[in-house]
């Protein structure tokens, strides 16, 4: 996942987190172009299991010798994965600690 998806999904996650501290406006409409949370978190998860994919058969090509991949391509590669991975286990941290703030919400 890229800096620019994970700033994207942390901005949508404070858009979410002002409107439960403002209950009484009205949410906006969604636009023509708008992109549900749902499937920006599934887009996430999707970007994030493709980069540990590439760099799982990147480190098994450099393992079987081939000739056009580097060590530190590897080595980048498979931080780029594990970056992405702890941001996406943050955000479903974060997402989680939300949930349990609304259901504990008094009625």
């Amino acid at each position: 996942m890229s800096d620019m998806e994970i700033s994207k999904v942390l901005g949508q996650m404070r858009a979410l987190a002002t409107e439960i501290r403002a209950p009484g406006l009205a949410t906006p409409p969604a636009g023509p172009g708008a992109t549900h949370f749902g499937e920006l978190l599934r887009q996430s998860i999707d970007s994030v299991s493709t980069q540990q994919t590439a760099a799982q058969s990147l480190a098994t090509r450099f393992e079987s010798g081939a000739a056009d991949v580097s060590v530190a391509e590897v080595m980048v590669s498979m931080q780029k994965a594990s970056l992405s991975f702890q941001a996406m286990t943050e955000v479903r941290n974060r997402l989680v600690e939300a949930y349990q703030q609304v259901m504990n919400m008094p009625i």
